[in-house]
Order: structure tokens, then sequence, then C-alpha cells
């Protein structure tokens, strides 16, 4: 494994909007990615397995809940400051990065939003502290991109829900010790219901054979008349803007987190630019290298630029779902078109796990589709500028 010389890039001086917390929060991330993420997740990768011992670490860093309160057991940190962890956590890998999400927005979030006292008590600190992992089920085999049509369901059957269906493509259901579930009710009205390991008729199948997000673990959920206390319902909000407001929190942080996987690209093609001769020069000084260097810096310096003002805006609580969709599309495109021209300056070397290029470029592949897919987000941009929906 070479080491990780990484090198900040910040060509407008973004720094200096940060403050003193802010850049606090960033380069203590950094440094445990560094020393903690770095030197593994080659093989990790390679091997097709996430490395569970850093789910203590990214608990000590905060990066689990790091905007819920500390009374719940999270840091309390501000929008931006979840931003930048997400944007060093996935420089590291997008699989970790995705963990610390799902964990964050699509698990405590909704727990803090739309549960009650009790949940929060109950579940927050413990997933906080990484002593309980989570994952979210909304995407079913036959519902993607249109969540509204799933078929998993509950019915009430007096002192408890019985629940029955299936979801997929579920970030860290094969090791989680709970779930948040949307289904449907005998009305056809969306809730979320906590759902634990030890349940009854639930299993979790994983996922095998991807060839992106090789370091994060993938799998299914499935519900065979599993018997859910009345107690696990999260009762303050219901219908599909529930799911979609957890989604408008992870779309945010993968916004920022995409950046660090073009800033790692970025700055490993610069490098081997410097040090690498042909035709007796470093290939950083010819003509069309320059230009693919040039093209990368400006653009990494226009997503920043673009999720900082979204950060602003979601400290105030004014950022928009479309605000939130136009910066997760363009950043992942952003972040794999980078990685792409990284690997063409690297040739031959770049497709190696000597260097993190080939692997950020796989597991962008999915970050592209997951939480909504580029299309998708495309046109709900359309819709918010048009006023006229070009889906239901």
């Amino acid at each position: 494994m070479r080491p990780d010389l990484f090198e900040h890039s910040d060509y407008y001086l973004m720094d200096e909007l940060l403050s003193e917390e802010h850049k606090l929060v960033r380069d203590a991330t950094r440094e445990w990615v560094k020393r903690d993420i770095s030197p593994i997740i080659e093989e990790y990768a390679q091997n097709a397995k996430f490395p569970e011992q850093t789910v203590k670490g990214l608990a000590d860093i905060g990066a689990f809940g790091p905007y819920i309160p500390s009374e719940y057991g999270g840091a309390g940190l501000d929008q931006i400051s979840y931003g930048l962890m997400m944007q060093e956590i996935e420089r590291g890998d997008s699989g970790v990065r995705s963990t610390c999400s799902v964990q964050s927005s699509l698990v405590m979030y909704p727990i803090f939003t739309y549960g009650n006292e009790e949940q929060r008590q109950k579940y927050l600190p413990r997933l906080a502290s990484g002593e309980l992992l989570g994952c979210f089920g909304l995407t079913e085999p036959n519902h993607g991109s249109n969540p509204g049509g799933m078929v998993t369901n509950f019915k009430d059957m007096g002192d408890h829900y019985l629940l029955n269906g299936a979801k997929m493509w579920i970030s860290n259901s094969p090791f989680c010790d709970l779930a948040v579930v949307w289904a449907k009710n005998e009305e056809g009205r969306i809730h979320g219901l906590i759902v634990e390991r030890e349940m009854e008729g639930f299993s979790t199948p994983e996922t095998h054979n991807k060839w992106s997000l090789r370091a994060s673990s993938t799998g299914e959920l499935v519900f065979d008349n599993v018997k859910i206390p009345k107690e696990n319902l999260l009762p303050n909000k219901s219908g599909l803007g529930a799911p979609l407001g957890c989604l408008d929190s992870a779309r945010y942080g993968i916004a920022w987190g995409v950046i660090g996987a073009a800033m790692d690209c970025y700055d490993t093609a610069l490098r081997y630019s410097k040090e690498r001769i042909q035709f007796d020069k470093p290939i950083g000084g010819f003509q069309l290298q320059q230009k693919k260097l040039a093209e990368m810096v400006t653009e990494i310096t226009k997503a920043q630029l673009l999720t900082f003002r979204l950060g602003q805006l979601k400290n105030e609580g004014r950022a928009t779902t479309a605000q939130i969709s136009m910066a997760k599309r363009n950043n992942v495109d952003m972040a794999l078109k980078i990685a792409r021209d990284a690997r063409q300056m690297l040739g031959g070397m770049g497709i190696t796990g000597d260097y993190p290029i080939m692997r950020h470029m796989m597991n962008l592949e999915s970050v592209v589709t997951y939480e909504g897919t580029h299309d998708i987000h495309l046109l709900i941009t359309g819709m918010d500028v048009t006023g006229i929906p070009a889906f239901n």
C-alpha cells in the first residue's frame, strides 16, 4: 500500500469561509482516514469485505449523527461540519461514507425527526456510539425510482402489527441491528417502522458479486409475518414525504462526499503527472495533461462553492429538495468524470490497486444511481423550474 500523501486542494481559498470548528472537524476526520482507512481499504475492496473494525473509529470521531443534539449522543454540529466529514470519509472510500450516511441520515434522522421521545432515548445514543448499526428499507425489487408503488405492507393485529414484504439494495443490511422500514398500512398510507434484528421472520440475505462499493456490505430485507410492537411505529410523520425527507439529508451528504473522491483522484493524478517521465519530461508538462488537470480543479472548485452555499441554506432551514437534487446530480457527475480522466492520466497503472482511482470510479457508478438516479434528479430540477412534472 502506497502512503496516503493527499494534499488539500483549495483553489478559491474556501478555508477562509470556514469557521475554526469546521476546519478542526475536517482535519480530525482527514487524519483518521489517513491512519485508519487508507492503509487497509484496497485490501478490503479487493476481497469484497466491509472493514467492521472501523465502526468504533467512526463513532469516536462523531461520524454517526454528527448533527444530532448531544443529549441524544450526537455531536451537535452544523450541516457544513457534517458535509465536511462526509467529504473526508469518501476521500477514503464511498462505501465507508455510505455506512455513515445510512446511520446518520437514514436511521438516526428519521428516529430523531419522526420518532417520539421514548424512541429517541432508546435508540439514538446507541446508534451514535456504534453499539447499534442500522439500515433503511425503501427500495423494493420492483420499485426503485417509484418508491410510492411499494408493496411491503403491515396490518393492525390489535396488540401488534404484522409486516410482510421485501426490500433490496440495502447498505448495512447483512449486519444491521435494526432497520427503519417504510411500508403501507391497510389504507395504503406509508409509515416508518423500526424492525429489530431478533424479530422472528426478519432476515437479511447478503448481495454478492458486486463490482462497486466492494468494501460496503449490501443486502436485502425480507419480512415474513414479522410481529412489530406498536411502539415501534414512527408517529410524527407519514406519507411518501417522510422517507423522501430522509433522502434529502442523505443526498446532501453525498453532494459533499463525492467531492472527496474527486479530490483524491485529482491529487493522485497531479502527483503522478509530476513523477511520470515520458519523452524526457514529466507528463504534467504536456498540454493535454494540463488540460485534464485544469478542468479537474475547476470542477472541484465549482462543486465546493455549490455545496458550501447549500450548507448555509441547510443550516438556515431553507434548502429545498430541488436544490439538494441539483447538488447531488452535479457533483456525482463531476466526480465520475474526474475519476475517468485521472485513470487515463495514469495509463495502465490507473487500473491497479496501487492507486485509488479505479476503486473510486467503480464506487461512483453506484453513487450516481442510489439516492435518486442521475436522470431522476434532472427531472426534479426540470419540474422545479417549469412547474410541470415529467413523472407522477
